[in-house]
């Protein structure tokens, strides 16, 4: 794209809520055939949102859905990443708004990305499938350096739930608060996560607290993207899924709530959902438009 291409039509939508001023906005390009890697970089580090998602509308027809795949990119400010939720529900929600509610597939740079968009009275819900996912353990030192990060005192983690890296997607640390008060109180070193981050290939650090059997709440430290904190991380959200899954800690089956964004009071809701025999996850939220 030159200085005198015309430039994209660029539309911005939030994810995981029904209300244009809670969930996790995003920009959306229907259509960045015109744009290489430094336009889409460009325009997401003008919106400033978390991420932003670039669609090419893709002849194969994956998945059956000839006219309705599309090679999916996503750029944070600072860089792209592999996947993330939330632009997938955002831009699902846009294309809905034109092509019709229905079955979408994303090709995306983890992997195919089965997309199901639904009308339900007027709010539009849209459910992801994940890529297969993986957990992975962390290093003693690593950890101490995420917690010193962090400023979290190890005493402060629930010990119910083991420190890992999971990814359904994109790589996520999982670590879990021992109390709501200790989730609510994030105050950390940015450079410093930061560059622990880039060495560990993290995407964000999933940070939890359980409410009750299904009920969580969570919030994701996004340095290496050049923010503070995603409002609502739907690929995060994917990881945390398998990862609960792989240590018993829900039922096979299981539908999981997860909170985020209320201390940034942008609330957002997002559904898990876990099937037996099937690796993948699922994840479910509402989409709006906000311009």
């Amino acid at each position: 794209m030159t200085t005198n291409a015309p430039q994209p039509e660029v539309v911005r939508y939030t994810a995981f809520s029904d209300t244009p001023d809670g969930g996790n906005p995003a920009g959306v390009v229907l259509d960045a055939t015109a744009l290489d890697d430094s336009d889409m970089l460009a325009v997401a580090a003008e919106l400033g949102y978390s991420e932003s998602a670039f669609l090419t509308p893709s002849p194969e027809g994956l998945g059956g859905q000839e006219g309705r795949t599309y090679n999916a990119r996503y750029f944070s400010p600072k860089a792209e990443v592999p996947f993330c939720g939330h632009a997938t529900v955002a831009a699902a929600v846009a294309l809905a708004e034109r092509i019709g509610p229905g079955e979408l597939v994303f090709s995306t740079r983890a992997g195919v990305v089965p997309v199901e968009v639904a009308q339900e009275g007027g709010t539009i819900r849209v459910t992801l499938t994940s890529v297969e996912p993986h957990i992975e353990e962390i290093a003693d030192a690593d950890l101490t350096e995420a917690l010193a990060a962090l400023d979290w005192p190890a005493a402060d983690l629930d010990p119910a739930f083991p420190p890992r890296i999971a990814f359904a997607g994109a790589r996520h640390l999982v670590l879990a608060a021992a109390t709501r008060a200790r989730l609510a109180d994030l105050a950390y070193d940015f450079a410093r996560l930061e560059a622990l981050m880039h060495r560990l290939d993290l995407t964000t650090i999933q940070l939890v607290w359980r409410e009750t059997a299904t009920v969580f709440h969570v919030r994701d430290p996004f340095p290496v993207g050049g923010v503070v904190e995603d409002p609502a991380t739907g690929a995060a959200a994917a990881a945390f899924g398998a990862y609960v899954r792989e240590f018993g800690l829900v039922p096979a089956d299981a539908e999981l709530t997860l909170h985020q964004g209320e201390d940034l009071g942008r609330p957002g809701r997002l559904t898990v959902t876990l099937r037996a025999g099937d690796p993948r996850v699922r994840v479910s939220g509402a989409g709006t438009r906000i311009s």
